[in-house]
């Protein structure tokens, strides 16, 4: 509470419904009931984040009226307590806070216990056997279950009382258990490194609230390696010393004297590594931190030694005859290859490793078909991999080969660390990686690490496209190492000239207007105002398009915005189509998380990579449906694009994002028979000819963009971002060791 705030009065109650809340705010709007109110509900507004509907609250605030809504509670803090009526005791253990207890268990329960029911939970669990349907097995899971949360509820006291929310306190007490407090009174940046989801700013918050100075050694460097941190998320493998100094100080309101001072102490006890990196006629301090300087040097360690290996997984197309070969392919596809693909089959197959690159409607598909039945016609054992799975199961249909995701291929554990690695290589004479420009710079090389010497290795994309969202641009560091051998494919044809897609994916990536007239399948849906856009993007998902073209509007159509926030950006349309698309209803099962409801038949996408999950993890940017939700055992299931189901526990609902919009960046790797793009105004700084044109070649048969003719004419005019820094290319150029 403020200093200089009047002391608020007190309302108590439970809480009975949330209408709305923001999860990067915690602001919500609520409707309490009261003794005194009878039927009649309260609003309350204000910081509610982490209370559950039926939990008793005790809320301190002051009485105020809205304009539009009338009387309401405006929320400062608030409290749980416990409830003390037979009503509130059913609500309240009925609200899916307790593990193997939803509503209809909990009316049993209470019916049986009456007021005494909290009482026999904490004090003698053995009883609930007494309750009709609750045997030892599921007793024993509520009296764990209740011991968990009477932690948690220590925990997330004293985790108020430093600022921080209950969400996040849910998370810190799952990494450190019963240590939690102990962790954040004494090592507070340590959240940082080790919680999902708490950033430096957050652990900054709680360190000084605990009493750690503003200008301590240990707040300084736990900066550094969070500005180190924010370029990996920006996509830069390191920062200039000067760089990474200065930006510091912004962050961390600090003299410069003091950074450089604890940059130098980190570098000592290698806690980050700087290296002097040629750049242009100068050499760069270049500061790392640790991974990325490993994975870096062994990335371009690992492809000098597949290039320069002796043996041969391939050799016998060492002195095949290439005339004929190519002959019998045609009798197997046919069709020709072009000069240019036939240049790329036989680098692929003589090379141990190359870059095929090209845009839409050059052939690329094709080629690889040709590469993969070559290979198969001399028994070579054929893996293939894309960074996801939608790019998996496409790269299957096209060759007509079981194609995977480079995550399962790799066998990827608990922690990251993969099954396949140099001490037990793939079985595979050729490994074919389609979607090349989305392979960041860790899983490429734990990618590079797992394929045996004397395989060959083809890496095929994009490079026009935007680079990978994790740190480093391969493909394109690739392609601009000397030493390794590449083809750009540049023929369009016949048939990929007359789709409006393909033509103008070309046109924009030359920086030319689209062609709007006379095309079926490119459409411009002109409208300048952000929240137009937003209605009318919202109207041709749900019924413009699948009234005309007979498409989907869940399964077919993705929306791919250029920003996040703002009226026409992605977090909106997700909540404006959520509700034309998957709207509220009495038999429809739904769970409110943070800001977020999740409801069956709801397009999700899983938001960070987790290893434990699913037979062999579940990855950053994987998309499913909501298939189910079951309140008594706190879970919600997702059938993934890779059709697996997913189970997720109620307090992992964090994990996950509504997906019938998506950002841009996300949708890389993936193909969608429509693609919708709102263009705004307002994401003038985002409009650039690699976005669009990333957007539009996600897209089979049909794009729509909806909005300012200003916003386009900006995304074509405008040049990609500059290069990321990253040194792979300089360390490709390496003399041999």
């Amino acid at each position: 509470m403020s200093p200089d705030r009047p002391p608020g009065s007190v309302l108590e109650g439970v809480l009975e419904r949330v209408t709305f809340q923001s999860e990067d705010t915690g602001y919500t709007i609520a409707r309490l009931a009261t003794e005194r109110s009878g039927t009649d509900l309260l609003t309350v507004v204000g910081p509610l984040l982490g209370a559950q509907v039926g939990e008793s609250l005790r809320l301190t605030g002051r009485w105020g009226s809205h304009p539009r809504y009338g009387r309401q509670f405006e929320v400062w803090s608030y409290t749980t307590v416990l409830p003390a009526t037979v009503q509130g005791l059913r609500r309240y253990l009925g609200s899916g806070l307790i593990k193997g207890i939803g509503p209809k268990m909990a009316e049993r329960i209470v019916d049986h216990f009456g007021l005494d029911t909290l009482d026999v939970i904490e004090q003698r669990p053995e009883r609930l056997v007494e309750v009709p349907g609750l045997g030892p097995k599921r007793t024993k899971m509520i009296a764990a279950a209740w011991e968990e949360q009477k932690i948690i509820k220590e925990v997330m006291i004293f985790l108020q009382g430093v600022g921080v929310s209950t969400s996040i306190a849910v998370r810190i007490f799952k990494q450190y258990g019963e240590s939690s407090i102990d962790v954040v009174r004494t090592r507070p940046y340590q959240l940082a490194d080790d919680v999902w989801g708490i950033g430096f700013k957050t652990a900054d918050t709680i360190a000084q609230a605990v009493g750690i100075p503003h200008d301590s050694p240990e707040r300084v460097k736990a900066g550094l390696r969070h500005t180190l941190s924010q370029a990996a998320d920006d996509g830069h493998c390191y920062l200039p010393a000067p760089n990474l100094v200065a930006d510091a100080v912004k962050i961390l309101d600090v003299p410069a004297d003091l950074v450089t001072a604890c940059l130098e102490s980190s570098v000592a006890a290698e806690e980050v590594v700087r290296e002097h990196i040629p750049a242009g006629d100068n050499l760069v301090p270049a500061v790392y931190l640790l991974p990325f300087h490993r994975a870096e040097l062994s990335l371009a360690s690992g492809l000098l030694s597949l290039l320069r290996a002796r043996a041969d997984r391939l050799a016998a197309f060492a002195d095949v005859d290439w005339e004929r070969a190519e002959r019998w392919l045609r009798e197997q596809t046919g069709a020709d290859l072009a000069a240019e693909q036939r240049q790329a089959v036989r680098l692929a197959l003589t090379q141990k490793v190359a870059v095929l690159t090209g845009g839409p409607g050059c052939g690329k598909s094709f080629t690889v078909r040709s590469i993969v039945t070559l290979a198969r016609a001399k028994r070579a054992r054929v893996i293939l991999a894309a960074p996801t799975g939608r790019a998996a199961k496409r790269l299957s249909e096209l060759t007509g080969h079981e194609a995977t995701t480079v995550h399962r291929l790799l066998q990827l554990r608990p922690g990251g660390e993969a099954v396949h690695d140099r001490d037990n290589p793939l079985d595979a004479d050729l490994v074919v990686v389609d979607e090349a420009s989305m392979l960041d710079l860790l899983l490429a090389n734990k990618l590079v690490k797992a394929v045996a010497p004397g395989a060959h290795l083809l890496f095929v994309g994009d490079v026009d496209q935007l680079p990978s969202v994790g740190a480093g641009e391969v493909l394109k560091d690739l392609l601009a190492a000397d030493d390794v051998p590449r083809v750009r494919l540049t023929q369009i044809f016949r048939q990929a000239q007359e789709s409006g897609v393909v033509v103008n994916a070309h046109r924009v990536n030359a920086g030319q207007h689209p062609v709007l007239d006379g095309m079926k399948d490119f459409f411009l849906f002109p409208c300048e105002d952000a929240e137009e856009i937003a209605a009318l993007t919202v109207d041709v998902v749900s019924r413009r398009i699948p009234r005309r073209f007979g498409l989907d509007p869940r399964r077919d159509v993705q929306v791919l915005a250029p920003m996040h926030r703002g009226a026409a950006g992605a977090a909106a349309l997700n909540a404006a189509l959520q509700e034309a698309l998957t709207p509220a209803r009495e038999d429809r099962a739904e769970r409110r998380y943070g800001g977020r409801v999740f409801r069956v038949g709801d397009k999700v996408t899983q938001l960070r990579n987790n290893y434990d999950k699913g037979t062999a993890g579940v990855f950053n940017g994987t998309v499913g449906l909501v298939t189910a939700i079951a309140p008594d055992e706190q879970k919600l299931t997702v059938l993934t694009d890779e059709d697996e189901s997913v189970d997720y526990a109620f307090d992992e609902l964090d994990e996950l994002a509504h997906a019938y919009a998506v950002s841009i960046h996300r949708s890389q790797g993936s193909e969608y028979p429509c693609v919708v793009v709102p263009l705004a105004t307002g994401a003038w700084m985002m409009l650039q000819r690699n976005l669009l044109y990333t957007a539009i070649t996600r897209a089979k048969r049909l794009v729509v963009i909806v909005g300012s003719r200003r916003a386009l004419g900006q995304a074509v005019r405008t040049r990609g971002a500059g290069r990321r820094h990253t040194s792979l290319t300089h360390r490709l150029s390496a003399p041999a060791g």
